[in-house]
């Protein structure tokens, strides 16, 4: 049987609902999402589509909106559009499982409708409307749809075709895909064809779906080894990925990160501060899921003003463990190793490898495990103050320094404020 996907997108979501929060027609108003208390480089999280048709790019910075433009400035609140998010969702499941949906992000998901639509007697672009109908109708945000054979022809009608469509729907199958897009350019509006792919595509005279399609594919291998796999069947749209695969997948590695890009440039002890909150921050985490690492990455950028490789170096530790006072000092050996003192740091990531379950681990006959287990216990007891009083209820002596950012990042989400 053939199945049958919808991809639904909602547009420019942020601003949307800043827009619906004010009253507001999100597509006649110009209204832009930016924390404007930052500085004027500050990326625009949203910008209306009233804003696009200025020419505007989304993502912009804010000195790069036209001086003659006169638009609103909403504060990212982070918090409200994962509200928001969620009584989508809810939308989401009033008409389809969740076992057949796949959120990819917080303003776009996959659905497998293929057994939806002989239950409610409808076609696939029929059930796009009723959904995207439900949700105007009920918070007042418009999407857009992709409808396709496959996940892939789904999307690529969302970001290609739907724009050009007056209901706001493009449609899909391998045939249709070949027909209107094999010509298409430039190869950045296809999903998964970043600047880098494109330009050596470009480099060979390979400009298109079809050239891509009619290429040698043993010459597609050699530039791109195994990921020419997914190029070439992309080129055809094809497609083989289900949901139902996505949802079974499970990975034969897991890790835990964090990252931030700094408000300024940091000096190098001014970093170590950072590093240090960073570690705990990762350890309370993996105390909370009840996990452990035995080895720790940390990846450090310097500050754009030099054009210089960041800094990267990866550590092991004597076992496995979430403990701070063990992690953190073994992370600051790793910074004052591998980082220039020289140089100010702009962006910091730090990634626990190999993560598994706290009952795996392996004690060492070297390390006094009854210092750990009382760290551990004052651990879970900061972890309970903060699930119940706030994450700032409690904060350490280092989090309280001047160049520390943990107290700011706890009231944020995904490094922006989260707003009410």
């Amino acid at each position: 049987m053939e199945r049958m996907y919808i991809c639904i997108d909602l547009k420019s979501f942020y601003a949307s609902v800043e827009c619906v929060e004010r009253g507001l027609d999100p597509m006649t108003t110009k209204l832009v999402v930016a924390d404007i208390e930052r500085t004027e480089k500050t990326i625009c999280l949203a910008i209306t589509p009233a804003m696009k048709e200025l020419g505007i790019k989304n993502r912009c910075r804010i000195f790069e909106i036209p001086k003659g433009v006169d638009y609103l400035v909403a504060q990212p609140r982070m918090q409200r559009y994962i509200d928001y998010a969620a009584d989508i969702y809810a939308i989401y499941l009033k008409y389809i499982s969740k076992d057949d949906i796949h959120v990819y992000s917080i303003d776009e998901a996959f659905m497998d409708v293929t057994e939806y639509l002989k239950l409610y007697n409808v076609t696939a672009r029929e059930l796009g409307q009723m959904i995207m109908k439900d949700i105007y109708d009920t918070l007042g945000i418009r999407a857009t749809c992709g409808i396709g054979t496959n996940l892939y022809l789904a999307k690529i009608a969302l970001d290609i075709t739907a724009k050009h469509s007056e209901d706001f729907i493009g449609e899909l199958d391998e045939e249709r895909f070949r027909q209107l897009l094999w010509n298409h350019r430039p190869l950045t509006d296809f999903w998964r064809i970043g600047g880098g792919i494109s330009k050596k595509l470009a480099s060979y005279g390979i400009m298109t779906m079809k050239d891509i399609a009619m290429a040698d594919e043993d010459f597609l291998y050699g530039i791109f080894g195994i990921d020419a796999e997914l190029l070439i069947d992309h080129a055809w749209g094809r497609e083989t990925t289900t949901i139902k695969q996505i949802k079974e997948y499970k990975p034969d590695n897991n890790s835990i990160s964090g990252g931030q890009v700094l408000a300024c440039d940091y000096n190098f002890r001014d970093g170590e501060i950072i590093i240090k909150e960073m570690a705990d921050t990762v350890c309370l985490e993996m105390v909370d899921r009840n996990l452990v690492t035995k080895s720790i990455t940390l990846h450090v950028g310097y500050s754009n003003r030099f054009n210089m490789k960041p800094a990267h170096g990866t550590v092991a530790l004597d076992m496995e463990t979430n403990s701070d006072i063990m992690i953190i000092p073994k992370v600051v050996e790793l910074y004052r190793r591998i980082v220039n003192r020289n140089v100010p740091i702009k962006r910091v990531n730090i990634i626990c490898n190999n993560v598994v379950q706290e009952e795996c681990r392996q004690y060492s006959f070297f390390v006094d495990t009854c210092a750990l287990e009382r760290n551990n216990k004052m651990q879970k007891a900061m972890i309970e103050i903060k699930n119940k009083y706030g994450k700032n209820a409690i904060v350490k002596g280092m989090d309280l320094q001047d160049k520390a950012t943990t107290i700011e990042r706890n009231g944020q989400i995904g490094g922006h404020k989260a707003g009410v």
